[in-house]
């Protein structure tokens, strides 16, 4: 059977062969990927124009910050891990083991902070829970306090946040789990007369572990690639990426290579668990039909529960009221009071009709649109050939698309500066740093696995019969891949398009590292804004990114369907 498969798709291979496309994918790649990164390697090694692990050895000091800051990145991690683990997983639990009250409404409340992109949640909540945040201001005039009684700052704030915004991978993760799960086993277990414990531990969470462990080592990922909320909150408290940022900042451009080389090469060993674990889980999967929620039979509980919704559900959507609340405050006018007093609808007039700023907005559109293009092209080419031609170079390929997945976004940052400060053969000797094109190239890389992983599964999906009865009938591979394949595939590879535009959008990492004025994107507006106190500007660039993003999101959820 598999060498009849293999001789029909050498078959169809001979017919609809495109060797250049082939090579154009893996030089694009190289130059791309692994080139940058590569360099990034060997320029590290290299002091007073000569091989030496000196910074390898000054960052491994242990009375040098370097060392510190990895640290610090590794204990937020695992602290991240672990808070939104807990609310991810138990939030789960409630959803599918419990009738909740409105639970559609609740389902689309609990996945929030999925639509807020990483620069705009941490300012929603420098405004809610800042020094002068809302909740500070509130509680220091209720209790007549000289000070607000607390407020988010350092480790702490990063790990709220954190847990905040990462909870959404254990939900989904468990939640799927859950609704794969056999419930016969649990009905075996409750019959052999099981404690609910024991079922819990020894059922139970034995067929959630692989979506646990999946979404554990995908946040320990996300949280030290994390730069946004150590950045804004951090203050006194040392992460690694941050820590390249200073290192550029300040000229110390050797060591912001060597630390962006050792945060780059833990990246890839847990992108290396993230795989494994995916491949495991894929082969692990459950039978049979899950059991339905238990209804809450007492009229009491369903009122504390429907009362608990309706908290957690302003608990959840407080970030986002409150930037929606900020965007209308006049520039200057909040100052002391709890909430500002002044509100005006010129923050978004100005974002239509005020060419300065609005700018942004289009640059940001302009260089996702040429970034996510890119992406299309290369994604769809590896994807085509790696499964439906059984190509010997694609595990070289996808290898190089996922690993960007793993690089952080100050890694791939450092890496473009130092190969694209002097000019190459294939940028035509021009220098990319400094221009308008760095930007778009920065995105490309960082997004190119989202469209690939999208592509690769629609890819997946496909009846291969369909290619060849076209080709039985006389079309051109052309005219059968625009008309047969691509047609099949387009839902789940615009999907994947459509959610590279969202976080090129949103990008905040790279775009600190490598904007320039003539291609500031809205995150950096944003920042600036903050930092001359125009916050209702600020406000209002979140809230219109964070619409675009919601509707893009729901365009690529339509797609996928």
């Amino acid at each position: 059977m598999q060498n009849s498969e293999q001789k029909r798709a050498l078959s169809i291979s001979d017919k609809t062969n495109f060797y250049p496309l082939r090579w154009f994918v893996l030089l694009i790649l190289g130059i791309t990927v692994v080139y940058p990164l590569l360099h990034l390697l060997d320029r590290s090694t290299v002091v007073d124009g000569g091989r030496s692990l000196r910074n390898y050895l000054h960052f491994w000091n242990w009375n040098a910050p370097f060392l510190d800051a990895l640290w610090g990145s590794v204990w937020i991690s695992v602290a991240s891990v672990f808070f939104a683990g807990i609310i991810g997983v138990s939030l789960a639990f409630l959803f599918e083991r419990v009738d909740l009250p409105a639970k559609s409404f609740l389902s689309a409340v609990a996945t929030l902070p999925i639509v807020l992109p990483p620069l705009v949640g941490v300012v929603a909540f420098v405004f809610l829970w800042g020094e002068s945040g809302i909740i500070p201001r509130f509680l220091q005039f209720a209790f007549e306090l000289s000070a607000p009684p607390f407020y988010l700052e350092g480790l702490s704030a990063i790990i709220f946040i954190h847990a905040y915004s990462f909870y959404v991978y254990f939900f989904l993760f468990t939640r799927a789990a859950f609704q794969r799960m056999d419930g016969a086993t649990i009905e075996a277990a409750q019959s052999l007369g099981a404690s609910y414990f024991t079922i819990l531990a020894r059922v139970i969470f034995p067929q959630l572990r692989p979506a646990i462990s999946s979404a554990a080592i995908l946040v320990f990922m996300i949280s030290m690639a994390s730069f946004s909320a150590p950045f804004l909150f951090g203050g006194e408290y040392r992460v690694l990426t941050v820590e390249i940022y200073n290192s550029k900042l300040q000229g110390d451009m050797p060591m912001a290579m060597t630390q962006s080389v050792m945060l780059g090469v833990i990246s890839l060993l847990f992108l290396f668990l993230n795989l494994q674990t995916e491949s495991e889980a894929s082969g692990t999967g459950q039978k049979g039909v899950p059991l339905p929620p238990r209804p809450i039979q007492r009229v009491l509980y369903r009122r504390i529960a429907l009362f608990i919704a309706v908290v957690v559900s302003l608990i959840l959507a407080s970030p986002h009221l409150t930037l929606l609340l900020l965007s209308f405050a006049q520039n200057g006018s909040w100052t002391s009071q709890i909430i500002p007093e002044t509100f005006t609808l010129a923050n978004y007039t100005s974002l239509f009709f005020n060419h300065k700023v609005s700018e942004p907005i289009m640059n940001s559109s302009m260089m996702a649109v040429l970034a996510t293009t890119m992406n299309f092209i290369i994604a769809l080419a590896a994807a085509f050939w790696i499964t439906q031609r059984r190509w010997r170079a694609g595990r070289v390929a996808e290898v190089m698309i996922m690993i960007p997945w793993a690089i952080p976004g100050t890694v791939v940052a450092i890496a473009l500066i130092v190969v694209f400060n002097t000019g190459h053969w294939f940028t035509a000797g021009a220098i990319l740093v400094g221009s308008f094109w760095i930007l778009p190239l920065a995105y490309f890389i960082r997004h190119l696995p989202i469209v690939y992983r999208a592509a690769h599964a629609a890819f997946s999906r496909l009846d291969p019969f369909q290619e060849e009865a076209a080709l039985s009938l006389g079309g051109s591979a052309w005219l059968t891949f625009r008309k047969v394949i691509f047609p099949a595939v387009r839902p789940g590879v615009m999907a994947g398009v459509l959610l590279a535009m969202v976080m090129s959008l949103g990008e905040f990492v790279s775009s600190i590292l490598l904007y320039t004025f003539t291609n500031r994107p809205i995150s950096m507006a944003i920042l600036n804004e903050m930092r001359l106190l125009n916050l209702g500007t600020a406000a209002a660039y979140g809230v219109m990114l964070t619409i675009i993003i919601f509707v893009i999101t729901w365009l690529a959820n339509r797609w996928d369907e």
